[in-house]
């Protein structure tokens, strides 16, 4: 009887296990004290998504056990997620490149509150749009305001660094559409687009170099010119350093530049890596001995030569796993290009109006160090304009110590006094044709 009761206990606790490992989950990966949400919807076509990064919809593949176990595995990521549910947990470890964290879910995922992001019905039109860049095909939004003509003044939108969707969507942010819906509502029209091999754009993400995605722009720039007879970019991060390097060319008719990048990626990466780990709380001579590594391996990788070994250094063997992360990022193109990029040189060639924003609280690239260079480098002209904003950080949020933590914290996408210091600007430009 004994083993009867037994058997007839354990079949209703598989079912009820399989049952509940269906629907959506989540939870936070810790990543050096940074929680990133991750949500599966593990239902017929199932899929993972990390909302602070813009990314959904991914395809995993799920494999079920009678005693509760799941495994979900994401190949396109390398990663996999073992978990065993337990009542109203599946409690587990995520693992992706070797490197395993800790991961518990619990049912659904709690969506905070973006009371910037435009809803229908909007007051301008929109269309979806396609252009391309050798193999690559960018798919984009553009964004027409009402009794729009070839006189109305463009942009192309050009995203940061790192994977991105055209409203370059990050922590449930969506910056790009909130300018983008501004600036419509302003009488400015816009085209932002995915970047190449994310969302609905193609392209080549393996042999990429920054050079690639300003001429992805420059297509998008093109396509504008068959409509429009003032064309601009407006860039965020690199892409700032990516209208900086349009404008040097004579590509547009104006840039906006947020947060670029001036000095060089070399210097922007010491600076942050320097940065993050005294936030982190670790000594100076820490800090100093692990820069120090970085410094030389940067060095090396834009010569094309080997890169340096920690296993000699005195680190932390937390610091000797991410710097073998970084190694693996410097055998790509795209870090060789980036580390050797510098856009104070050219500067001086740029004839077009330029309007160069950065947030004072800016942690990532910082504030007075990027803005002094186009202060003393871009030509004399009333048309350019160069702003230090106070109390904004990278996102050009309103914040309190301008910490990457805090940009999903924040309920603000956007400064709504920087959206009208743009269109200002854009509206005031008299163009010479």
């Amino acid at each position: 009887m004994n083993k009867t009761i037994a058997i007839i206990l354990l079949f209703s606790f598989s079912s009820a296990a399989l049952h509940a490992q269906t629907g959506t989950w989540s939870g936070n990966l810790e990543v050096q004290g940074v929680k990133l949400p991750v949500v599966f919807h593990l239902d017929e076509e199932p899929t993972v998504d990390s909302p602070d990064q813009g990314v959904k919809g991914i395809p995993v593949e799920v494999e079920r056990g009678a005693a509760g176990n799941i495994t979900v595995k994401i190949p396109s990521l390398g990663a996999t997620y073992d978990g065993m549910w337990m009542m109203k947990k599946i409690v587990g470890t995520f693992t992706q490149m070797g490197v395993s964290f800790p991961l518990t879910l619990t049912p659904g995922f709690e969506k905070p509150r973006r009371p910037q992001t435009p809803q229908e019905p909007f007051p301008y039109a929109t269309e979806e749009v396609s252009f391309s860049n050798g193999d690559a095909v960018l798919k984009g939004t553009l964004s027409l305001p009402e009794g729009w003509s070839r006189k109305t003044p463009v942009l192309v939108m050009v995203t940061g660094s790192g994977l991105q969707n055209r409203d370059e969507e990050l922590f449930d942010h969506k910056p790009f559409a909130v300018i983008a819906d501004a600036f419509a509502r302003a009488g400015i029209a816009t085209l932002r687009y995915d970047d190449r091999g994310f969302g609905e754009s193609t392209g080549d993400l393996v042999q990429v170099t920054t050079g690639d995605l300003k001429n992805d722009a420059l297509a998008g720039i093109a396509l504008l010119r068959d409509r429009f007879d003032h064309v601009g970019v407006l860039g965020h991060s690199e892409g700032g350093t990516i209208a900086l390097m349009l404008g040097a060319e004579g590509k547009v008719d104006f840039l906006v530049s947020l947060a670029g990048m001036v000095i060089s990626g070399k210097e922007t990466l010491m600076r942050q890596n320097r940065l993050s780990l005294s936030v982190a709380g670790l000594g100076d001579d820490v800090v100093n001995g692990y820069c120090s590594l970085l410094e030389e391996a940067f060095d090396a990788c834009i010569a094309g030569l080997p890169l340096p070994s920690a296993s000699d250094k005195d680190l932390p063997d937390g610091l000797k796993q991410n710097y073998q992360a970084v190694a693996m990022q410097l055998k790509s193109p795209y870090m060789k290009y980036f580390l050797s990029l510098d856009v104070r040189p050219s500067l001086g060639v740029i004839s077009c109006p330029v309007l160069a924003l950065n947030g004072m609280m800016d942690a990532q690239v910082e504030c007075e160090v990027n803005l002094e260079p186009l202060r003393t480098g871009l030509p004399v002209s009333p048309s350019n304009s160069v702003v230090a904003v106070d109390g904004v950080n990278h996102l050009f949020q309103h914040c309190a110590t301008g910490a990457v933590t805090e940009y999903k914290e924040i309920e603000e996408t956007f400064s709504p006094e920087v959206l009208d210091l743009m269109a200002d600007w854009i509206n005031r430009i008299e163009f010479k044709h």
